[in-house]
C-alpha cells in the first residue's frame, strides 16, 4: 500500500500470525475475492485462470484452492463447484492485498454536492452525511451523533414531571439537543428549578460537558465550603444529569439498498439485520469501539460476536474537532462490498464532516 496514489489505513482487527500465504496464494485469493465482489457467483478454477494473467492451469489453480479452503480463506456453496470468500479470506484480502486509491477531484465533488449545509441543524447535518454515504455506495449509510460530553455547554433547562421526575433539556452551542429524564427524593418546584436552570447557564456555558463534570465532582467535595441551598441543588441536580453519558443515536440512511444484494434473498438473514437496525444497540457498540481507535476501521461478520450481522461489513471513521474525535460515521453493507470503492468514500465524508462542524464544537 506504499505505492504513489496509494494511502494506508489502520484497520480495526489485523490477520494473526502464522497465516502467511505464499506469492502464488495470495494472487489466486486475491483473484476470487475480487471477481466474487463483481458477480457474487462463486469462483471456480477455470475462471481464475482465464480472466486473471497468472500463468498457471486450472489444474493447479485447483490444487491452490483447495489449500485455501483446507486453511479456511474459501468455501464451496454445496450447489456450485465454484468457491466464495470466508470472513478469514476477506480480512486477509483487506489487511494485505488491498490497495485503496485515493479519490480522485470529480468524486470529491459529487460527494461535496450531495452534502447541502446550509440552514441545518447538527442533527440534521449528520443525516445528510448519512444519505450521502448510501447515495454514493449504494449500501447503508450509517452515522452517530456526538455524545454529548464531546460538546461544549450553552443552555440547561429544568422541567418538572410527576412522581419525583424532571426533565433536563441540553443544548449545546452548536444547537444540539439532548433530553434527559432523573429522579429526585428531594421535593422541588418548578419556581426552583427555573432558578437552578439561571444559576447553571450563568456559570457554566462555554464549559465543554467532560469540565462540567469535572467541575461539579471538584466543587461537591471541595471542603470548609458552605454553600447556599440553591447552589446546593444546583451541584446535586448537576451530577445527577451527568452521572451517565445521553446521546449516541444512530441515524441510518438507505438500509432498502441492502435489499437488492443477493445475500439478503434469505429472509432470516434479512430479518435478523433489519432487527439490528431498529434496535441499533448493537451498531451503537460497534461505533463506540470504531470511535475509540484511529484511522479507517473495518468490521467483518463472523469477527464480532453479533450474529445479527452475519454476511456484512461495517466499515467506519471518525469525524472530530480541535477537541478531538466527536463521532463516527460509515457504510454498511454485505461483506462482498467493494471495499476499494466504499473505504475512500467513508475516509473522506468524515474528513468533510470534520472541516463543516470543526467552528460548531469550538
Amino acid at each position: 500500500m506504499s505505492q504513489p496514489g496509494l494511502f494506508r489505513l489502520d484497520f480495526f482487527k489485523a490477520i494473526p500470525m502464522g497465516e502467511e500465504l505464499n506469492e502464488r496464494s495470495r494472487r489466486i485469493l486475491e483473484a476470487i475475492v475480487e471477481d466474487y465482489i463483481c458477480t457474487a457467483e462463486p469462483i471456480g478454477s477455470r475462471a481464475v485462470s482465464r480472466r486473471h494473467q497468472i500463468g498457471l492451469s486450472p489444474a493447479t489453480v485447483r490444487n491452490v484452492m483447495a489449500d485455501l479452503e483446507e486453511m479456511g480463506y474459501i468455501v464451496s456453496p454445496h450447489t456450485s463447484a465454484g468457491r466464495v470468500p470466508t470472513d478469514k479470506g476477506y480480512r486477509f484480502y483487506v489487511d494485505t492485498l488491498l490497495q485503496v486509491g485515493q479519490l480522485d477531484a470529480q468524486q470529491k465533488s459529487r460527494i461535496e454536492q450531495y452534502y447541502r449545509l446550509d440552514g441545518l441543524r447538527v442533527e440534521e447535518r449528520l443525516r445528510e452525511a448519512g444519505k450521502v454515504l448510501s447515495a454514493i455506495s449504494s449500501y447503508a449509510g450509517v452515522v452517530m451523533i456526538p455524545r454529548f460530553t464531546s460538546t461544549v455547554f450553552r443552555h440547561i433547562e429544568f422541567l418538572k414531571l410527576s412522581h419525583g421526575k424532571i426533565l433536563v433539556i441540553f443544548v449545546s452551542r452548536s444547537g444540539l439537543v439532548q433530553n434527559k429524564v432523573i429522579e429526585t427524593e428531594t421535593p422541588i418546584s418548578q419556581h426552583e428549578l427555573e432558578q437552578v436552570s439561571n444559576y447553571l447557564n450563568q456559570t457554566l456555558t462555554g464549559l465543554s460537558i467532560q469540565e462540567i463534570k469535572a467541575k461539579t465532582v471538584r466543587d461537591m467535595t471541595e471542603e470548609k465550603t458552605t454553600y447556599d441551598q440553591l447552589l446546593r441543588r444546583a451541584l446535586e441536580l448537576s451530577r445527577e444529569v451527568l452521572s451517565e453519558e445521553i446521546g449516541g443515536e444512530v441515524f441510518i440512511e438507505g438500509a432498502s439498498n441492502i435489499l437488492e444484494q443477493s445475500e439478503f434473498k434469505d429472509m432470516d438473514r434479512m430479518k435478523r439485520l433489519f432487527r439490528a437496525f431498529e434496535q441499533k444497540s448493537l451498531l451503537v457498540e460497534l461505533l463506540d469501539k470504531s470511535q475509540r481507535a484511529k484511522g479507517v476501521q473495518i468490521f467483518i461478520g463472523s469477527e464480532s460476536e453479533y450474529s445479527e450481522i452475519e454476511g456484512c461489513s461495517l466499515i467506519t471513521a471518525n469525524y472530530s474537532s480541535s477537541r478531538g474525535t466527536i463521532g463516527t460515521l460509515g457504510v454498511i453493507g454485505p461483506s462482498r462490498m467493494n471495499y476499494s470503492q466504499v473505504i475512500p468514500v467513508v475516509d473522506y465524508t468524515a474528513r468533510l464532516v470534520s472541516q463543516v462542524l470543526e467552528i460548531e464544537f469550538e
